[in-house]
């Protein structure tokens, strides 16, 4: 019975998967079309200023934008189904291939901010709820506050201007220098500021979440017996509060990763970093369709992932969700 409802339960999460990708590819199918611009010059560049009227239609057929918005996206459809999702109209070249050398630095650059994030937020939560009211604690949060409220592209710039026009300590954009593509301390220069972007504009609101699920713990019922037992601070904040709040923690970094990716794509387009966000950019301002539809499909996949995850963690180790689902099943199995 377990393994029957274990099996309906993921395999609802999977039907739920597939139906918000499809719906999700017909959106941005159908929006892009719609949307105003000229994605022939995408293509073609500025010889579509040049084009007569017949020269025009017979470019749109060619690349099939004659048909209805319904019939390109079928056929989309189709193709995408068999793994080809067509040529960059901007790159001249499979879709596939330009994303290919474009997503290792996206993920490099995802990744770090991302790691540095969880570890980061997590301590300096933990620093902050040990140290309550503290002065510390308070100037933390006051500058917290500020910095977290800061749009990334203005702290870039700013960044910018400090460290690369003013001081000359680090460059201010792309992955690497002209010929040090290997070269691991230059590329290293060229993640500091970037990185330190996207971890300054989040970590304080995951390290505040942080402080106040510990805080809620340390003010709990079974935190003022411990006491009474004789349990130092130290060992009840660390082996209790901090292993209650750890499965929360995890569920909401589950839940970060789109909006960290989201700051990332940012960040990339001011730095002019070669990363999947320069990609998107450049997809949408020239209408590049197929580049467009891979890239959002690829990032909604993460995001619904990443939500699916969140869930499936918050079911597991939640015991007042796992008594709700009893309780339904119950009612629908009672005459």
């Amino acid at each position: 019975m377990k393994k029957r409802n274990r099996f309906v339960y993921y395999g609802k999460k999977i039907l739920t998967f597939v139906v918000s990708v499809f719906i999700l590819s017909a959106v941005v199918f159908y929006v892009s079309r719609l949307a105003p611009g000229d994605p022939l010059v995408s293509y073609y560049g500025d010889r579509v200023e040049k084009m007569t009227p017949g020269e025009r239609e017979w470019a749109k057929e060619r690349l099939g934008l004659n048909d209805s918005v319904t019939v390109q996206y079928v056929r989309w459809l189709d193709h995408a189904f068999r793994g080809d999702f067509g040529i960059s109209w901007k790159y001249k070249t499979d879709v596939v291939d330009v994303i290919g050398g474009r997503i290792g630095n996206t993920l490099l650059l995802g990744g770090l901010g991302f790691v540095f994030i969880f570890v980061f937020s997590l301590l300096l939560g933990v620093w902050c709820a040990w140290h309550e009211e503290g002065p510390a604690d308070r100037m933390i949060c006051n500058v917290g506050t500020l910095t977290s409220c800061i749009p990334e592209f203005w702290l870039s710039l700013v960044l910018i201007l400090v460290f690369s026009v003013t001081l000359h300590w680090l460059p201010s954009s792309g992955a690497y220098s002209v010929g040090k593509e290997r070269d691991f301390a230059d590329r290293v220069m060229h993640l500091i500021l970037p990185v330190g972007i996207v971890v300054l504009n989040h970590l304080w609101y995951y390290a505040y979440m942080v402080r106040n699920k510990i805080l809620e713990e340390v003010r709990a019922d079974y935190v003022l017996l411990a006491r009474a037992k004789g349990l130092t601070k130290r060992a009840v904040m660390f082996r209790h509060c901090l292993r209650n709040v750890m499965p929360s923690y995890l569920s909401l970094m589950a839940i970060s990763v789109p909006h960290i990716l989201g700051g990332t794509y940012i960040v990339e387009t001011v730095f002019s970093y070669p990363g999947i966000g320069t990609l998107a950019y450049e997809s949408a301002r020239y209408k590049d369709y197929n580049l467009l539809m891979l890239l959002c499909i690829l990032s909604g996949i993460l995001v619904i992932l990443c939500n699916l995850t969140a869930q499936i963690i918050n079911e597991r180790i939640d015991p007042r969700i796992r008594e709700q689902e009893v309780s339904e099943r119950l009612e629908v199995t009672e005459p």
